[in-house]
């Protein structure tokens, strides 16, 4: 594989179906050389838990002025091209990055090779499979947890494995496969659950932890559920203090 787009994500969680992505890293290499890069914060519009914050070390402040996705997802597709992804476990960010294409008007389908696949068939003795594992094993400087390093030390994990492990028997391994992620795309909250959120928030006296205009109706259903809940229903008529 000559030609191909290295790339990781930063997100607000694991499931693509419910979280975000935060950043996005990615090196393009076209016939052997790396060509460009790219970089980008991204707004979610929701607040960060601690624990994605303590990871990444990307906060709220960070992300406040960030352009949101429908801004960044075409600067990326266009920097990425047609060319094949790669990536350690290449699913997890291809299904962030299609579902946001998809819910920006983008058809998104790429064949994509997987480092992790790589290593589990390779390198068995190493018990860990993580990034950050491999890059100790093989002596990868390292910095986990942020988009585009982590982009880089897969690229150069790949480089390692390629140079170690590619022969006739292994060969498939390093040919990109066809990945298979269905999507959706979202419907918008509608403005009664909107104007529902923005009650329960005010009678319960609670900042928001999203943008609620930004929210879609699945979102909102849940965000409405979570604080139903934790502190109990609202009554049907607007709340009026001293009523």
């Amino acid at each position: 594989m000559d030609s191909f787009v290295v790339v990781d994500l930063e997100t607000t969680g694991l499931n693509a179906k419910k979280d975000k992505i935060i950043e996005i890293g990615a090196i393009r290499v076209e016939n052997g050389e790396q060509t460009e890069t790219f970089a980008a914060l991204v707004n979610p519009g929701r607040l960060l838990s601690e624990k994605v914050q303590d990871i990444t070390h990307i906060t709220d402040k960070d992300l406040e002025k960030a352009p949101y996705i429908e801004e960044v997802i075409p600067q990326y597709l266009e920097f990425a091209r047609d060319y094949p992804l790669l990536g350690h476990s290449i699913i997890f960010d291809f299904s962030f990055l299609k579902r946001a294409a998809v819910n920006c008007g983008f058809s998104y389908e790429r064949g994509g090779v997987d480092t992790l696949a790589i290593a589990r068939a390779c390198v068995p003795e190493q018990k860990s499979k993580s990034l950050s594992s491999l890059c100790g094993y093989f002596g990868i400087s390292y910095q986990p947890h942020r988009a585009f390093e982590d982009a880089r030390a897969t690229l150069e994990l790949y480089r390692i494995l390629e140079g170690r492990f590619f022969n006739e028997e292994n060969q498939k391994l390093f040919q990109p496969k066809e990945l298979k992620h269905q999507v959706k795309k979202d419907v918008p909250a509608a403005k009664s659950q909107k104007k529902y959120l923005l009650r329960l928030l005010k009678y319960h006296s609670l900042t928001a932890e999203y943008d609620i205009d930004r929210l879609t109706k699945s979102e909102a259903s849940r965000y409405a559920d979570s604080i139903i809940s934790r502190y109990g229903q609202c009554p049907k008529k607007p709340y009026r203090k001293g009523k």
